[in-house]
């Protein structure tokens, strides 16, 4: 896992392409070997990440009951705003 800024954290996705190209994550793989599944998507828009930095789409996902912000980076690479607290989960 690449890191660019403390609140930016790239992260492997496994994603189900739809027939209409639609890309929906079904769970993030952190550079440890977890997996976490993405309980729910709530929101899927383009948007800026504040906290982290970068554009691109972002997902409102669930994961182990927590909110959290995935994006689909302008880069084509994905990655979570992680906040001050957060260490090594999703």
């Amino acid at each position: 896992m690449i890191e660019e800024s403390p609140y930016k954290v790239y992260v492997d996705v496994n994603v189900e392409f739809l027939k209409d190209g639609t890309l929906v994550p079904r769970s993030i793989i952190w550079d440890d070997g977890v997996i976490y599944e993405i309980q729910k998507i709530t929101d899927i828009r383009r948007a800026a990440s504040l906290l982290a930095g970068g554009t691109g789409i972002r997902y409102t996902i669930y994961v182990d009951g927590f909110e959290k912000h995935l994006y689909f980076g302008d880069n084509r690479r994905w990655f979570v705003e992680a906040n001050k607290e957060m260490n090594v989960s999703a």
